[in-house]
C-alpha cells in the first residue's frame, strides 16, 4: 500500500478552508474513492507526492506539459523573465512576439487577444460571436466542456458529470434557453437545431477532438460538415482548442483535420504550464473587440510577461522541432497497443480512443463516439483500475471522463512500466 499519511493530513486541513478541500472539483477523487494525493514536485515524466512516492503521470497538468515537467528550456526562460518583475499591467514586447508566433502557427488566426484561462477565452469568444452577429443563441455539444461559464454548464462533460452536477445551480433559465445542445459526431442533430432556430444562432462551439468526456475523435466529415453548415447559415464556427492547440500538431486540430474555424480558443500549452488563455480569429471579427470595437473584454493580468515568456519558449520549440509530434504519436501508440495486448490476453474488449498524444481507455465494450456512449462505461471498474494503477506508481486522471496526455519526457522505460502496471491492474480486477 502507498503511504499517504502526509497527503491525508493535508487534505483534512484543506477541508477546513477550501470548498471540498480542492480548488478544482475533479481533484477531490470523489469519482474513484479515497483522498487526493498532494503533489510536492515534478520532473520530466514523474510527479512526487508529499510522502515521497514517485509516479509516472499521464495528466501533465491536464495537458500543457508537452515537454515534461520542469523542462530546462522553460526554466531558464522563466529565470530570466523573473528578473524583470512578475507583472506590469502594461504592454510588453513578449506579448507582441507571442501573438505573432500564434498567428504564424495557426492559419485561421489573423489577430489574437490574450486572457488568463481557458474559461475566460471561451466566455469571451461567445460574447464576441454574439456581438459580431447580433444573434443570441449558441450550439454546444453534449459532453463537451468549455470551462465553467454559465453558457457552457448545460450538458457539460468532464468535472461536471464526474461530480454528478451536469447542470449547475446558479445558471439562469434565460442563459439555458440561449444554449442549444446537439449530439457530438451527429450532424443531423445540428441541422435540426438550426432549422428550429432560423436566423437566431450566433455560433457553434466544439472541441474538435473531445477531451472532456474522455478522448473522442471527430467522425469522418463531422468537422467539415459543421464548417459547411456555418457557412450556409451565417453562423460562426468556434473551435475550443484549449486542449488540442499545439498538442496534436503545430497548427492544432484544425490543421490536423484541415478545417478552419472563425474563432479559436487556446490555453494550456501557450502558457508552458502557467495560467493563460487566448482567443483569436479572422481580422474582421477580432476587430469587434474593445478598444477596436464595441465588444468589451479586459483583464489586469492578461498577457502576463512570465506566462508569455514560458509559453513562447514552448511554442518556439514546437515550431522548430516538428518531429516531436511523430515522436509523441509513436510513444502514445505504443502505450495504447500495449494496453490492448494486455486486454486480449484476458479476453477483454474495452474501447481505447486515441488522437495523437491524447487517449482514453473506456471501460466500455462498445465504440465510444459521443457522450451518450461514454456514459455507458463502467465507473466502478474505472475506480478500481485507477487506484490499482496508483498503487503501481502510475498517476492517471481521476475520472473516466478525461483524456490522458503523453509528454515527450516519457521514454521506453516508462512506457514499459505503464504497460506492465496496466497488466497487473487488469489481472487483479478480472482474473
Amino acid at each position: 500500500m502507498i503511504n499517504k499519511t502526509s497527503s491525508n493530513k493535508l487534505f483534512a486541513e484543506a477541508l477546513k478552508f477550501i470548498p471540498g478541500g480542492v480548488n478544482s472539483p475533479v481533484r477531490a477523487f470523489k469519482a474513484v474513492g479515497g483522498d487526493p494525493i498532494f503533489i510536492k514536485s515534478a520532473k520530466g515524466a514523474y510527479v512526487y507526492d508529499e510522502d515521497g512516492n514517485a509516479y509516472i503521470e499521464l495528466i501533465n497538468s491536464w495537458g500543457p506539459m508537452i515537454l515534461g515537467h520542469a523542462n530546462e528550456l522553460v526554466e531558464s526562460v522563466l529565470s530570466e523573465a523573473l528578473k524583470n518583475s512578475t507583472s506590469f499591467g502594461a504592454p510588453s514586447e513578449i506579448e507582441v512576439k507571442m501573438a505573432r508566433l500564434i498567428i504564424e502557427m495557426v492559419p485561421s488566426i489573423e489577430k489574437v487577444r490574450m486572457v488568463n484561462s481557458g474559461t475566460e477565452a471561451t466566455m469571451s469568444a461567445i460574447r464576441l460571436a454574439r456581438g459580431y452577429t447580433g444573434k443570441d443563441k449558441i450550439i454546444k455539444f453534449e459532453g463537451c466542456y468549455h470551462g465553467h461559464g454559465d453558457s457552457f454548464l448545460i450538458a457539460a462533460g468532464s468535472g461536471a458529470v464526474t461530480m454528478g452536477t451536469p447542470d449547475s445551480p446558479g445558471v439562469t433559465a434565460g442563459t439555458a434557453r440561449d444554449t442549444l445542445t446537439a449530439k457530438y459526431n451527429d450532424l443531423s442533430s445540428v441541422e435540426l437545431m438550426i432549422k428550429q432556430n432560423p436566423g437566431k444562432i450566433a455560433a457553434i462551439i466544439v472541441e474538435p477532438v473531445a477531451g472532456n468526456m474522455g478522448c473522442i475523435p471527430p467522425g469522418k466529415g463531422f468537422l467539415s460538415g459543421l464548417r459547411d453548415l456555418c457557412d450556409e447559415n451565417g453562423i460562426l464556427l468556434i473551435f475550443d482548442e484549449v486542449m488540442t492547440g499545439f498538442r496534436l500538431s503545430s497548427g492544432g486540430a484544425q490543421q490536423l483535420f484541415d478545417v478552419n474555424a472563425d474563432i479559436t480558443t487556446l490555453g494550456k500549452i501557450i502558457g508552458g504550464g502557467l495560467p493563460v488563455g487566448a482567443y483569436g480569429g479572422k481580422k474582421d471579427i477580432m476587430e469587434y473587440v474593445s478598444p477596436s470595437g464595441p465588444v468589451y473584454q479586459a483583464g489586469t493580468l492578461s498577457g502576463n510577461p512570465i506566462a508569455m515568456s514560458a509559453g513562447y519558449s514552448v511554442l518556439q520549440f514546437l515550431e522548430k522541432n516538428p518531429s516531436i509530434y511523430e515522436e509523441l504519436n509513436t510513444k502514445t501508440a505504443a502505450i495504447c497497443n500495449g494496453i490492448r495486448r494486455n486486454m486480449e490476453e484476458l479476453g477483454l474488449h474495452f474501447s481505447i480512443n486515441r488522437v495523437g498524444s491524447m487517449f482514453t481507455l473506456f471501460f466500455n465494450e462498445n465504440i465510444v463516439n459521443n457522450f451518450e456512449d461514454a456514459k455507458k462505461s463502467d465507473l466502478k471498474i474505472f475506480g478500481k483500475y485507477f487506484n490499482l494503477m496508483l498503487e503501481e506508481g502510475i498517476y492517471l486522471a481521476p475520472s473516466q471522463f478525461e483524456a490522458l496526455f503523453v509528454s515527450n519526457a516519457i521514454g521506453q522505460e516508462e512506457i514499459n512500466r505503464i504497460i506492465e502496471s496496466n497488466a497487473v491492474a487488469l489481472r487483479k480486477i478480472f482474473s
